[in-house]
C-alpha cells in the first residue's frame, strides 16, 4: 500500500544515480588534480616544488609576489601582456557578437536570399582544422601588414569564432515567435527597431552564452598568438608563458603561479555567467 505523500521506491531511479555518480566522480577529479598540482607548485618553494608532497612543508606567497612586482627576468612585461589578453578577448567577444547576432537575424527573421546557404558554408570551415588554417591565415595577415599587431589575433579569432556563434543564434533566433515581428511591423516599427526593441532582448541569453565563449576562445589561444604576434610588448600571456620552458632550469614554480593567476579571470566568468551558459549554447541544439 502506497502512503499518500510517499514516493514510490525505485531501483531504476537509484541506478541512474549510481551512474551519474560513476561518471561524475571520476570527471570530478580529473578536472581538479590539476588545478591542485598547479596551486601546490604556486605555493611551494622552488627548492620543495618537486617533493612529491601532497602538501609543501612550508607554504608561501613569495610566488605570488614575484609575478606581481614582475622580479623575473620572463616576468618584466607581466601586466602588459596580460592587459593585451585582455583587450584581444574583450574585441572577440564584442566583435563576434556583432557579426553573429547581425548574420542570425538577417538569416532567421529578414530571410535575406542565400541566408542558409551562407550559414552551411560558415560551418564547412570547421571540418577544416583550425591549426591547418593557421599558416594561411599568417600570409594573410603578413599581406594586409597586420603582423605583430592585435588586430591580427583578433580578426582571427572573430573569424574562428563566428560560424559556431552564427549557427547558435540563428537556431536561436528560429524558436522566437515570429508574431512578434509582425505585431512591431503593424505598429510601425522598422526593422532597426525590431532588432534593438525586440530581437535583441530576447535573445539576450543567448547573446551573453555566445559572447563568454568567444571571450574564453580568445583568452585560452595560444597557436595563432604565437604566430601572428612576436614582440615582448604585443603578445598575450599564454604565449609569454611559452618563454618559460626556453631556459634550461625553467621556473616551474613561477610557471604555475602565473598560470593559475591567468586561469582565475576566466573562472570568474564562467561562474558569473553560468546559468546563461547551458541554457544559451543549447537554445539552437534541438529545433522545436
Amino acid at each position: 500500500m502506497k502512503l499518500p505523500g510517499v514516493s514510490e521506491f525505485s531501483w531504476r531511479d537509484v541506478a541512474t544515480e549510481a551512474r551519474l555518480l560513476l561518471i561524475g566522480i571520476p570527471v570530478f577529479l580529473w578536472t581538479m588534480i590539476p588545478i591542485y598540482h598547479m596551486f601546490l607548485f604556486a605555493i611551494s618553494p622552488k627548492e620543495d616544488a618537486f617533493s612529491g608532497k601532497l602538501w609543501p612543508d612550508h607554504p608561501t606567497l613569495h610566488n605570488f609576489e614575484i609575478v606581481f612586482k614582475q622580479q623575473h627576468y620572463f616576468l618584466r612585461d607581466f601586466y602588459v601582456q596580460f592587459w593585451n589578453s585582455v583587450v584581444i578577448a574583450a574585441a572577440v567577444g564584442a566583435l563576434t557578437l556583432v557579426v553573429a547576432t547581425a548574420a542570425a537575424f538577417s538569416i532567421s527573421r529578414l530571410k535575406v536570399p542565400g541566408g542558409r546557404m551562407v550559414l552551411n558554408l560558415a560551418l564547412f570551415t570547421y571540418f577544416i582544422p583550425a591549426a591547418f588554417l593557421a599558416v594561411p591565415m599568417y600570409r594573410t595577415m603578413g599581406n594586409y601588414g597586420l603582423l605583430n599587431n592585435r588586430w591580427s589575433l583578433i580578426l582571427a579569432m572573430v573569424t574562428i569564432a563566428s560560424p559556431y556563434a552564427i549557427w547558435v543564434l540563428k537556431q536561436a533566433s528560429d524558436k522566437l515567435p515570429v508574431e512578434l515581428d509582425e505585431a512591431a511591423v503593424m505598429d510601425g516599427a522598422t526593422t532597426l527597431q525590431i532588432f534593438r526593441l525586440v530581437y535583441l532582448p530576447l535573445m539576450m541569453p543567448s547573446l551573453v552564452a555566445i559572447g563568454t565563449y568567444a571571450v574564453l576562445l580568445a583568452w585560452n589561444e595560444y597557436l595563432y598568438a604565437f604566430l601572428l604576434l612576436s614582440n615582448d610588448q604585443d603578445i598575450t600571456l599564454p604565449v609569454a608563458l611559452g618563454n618559460f620552458l626556453a631556459a634550461d632550469d625553467s621556473p616551474w614554480e613561477l610557471l604555475m603561479t602565473t598560470g593559475f593567476i591567468y586561469a582565475l579571470p576566466p573562472a570568474a566568468v564562467y561562474y558569473a555567467f553560468r546559468r546563461y551558459m547551458v541554457g544559451g549554447l543549447t537554445a539552437g541544439a534541438v529545433k522545436s
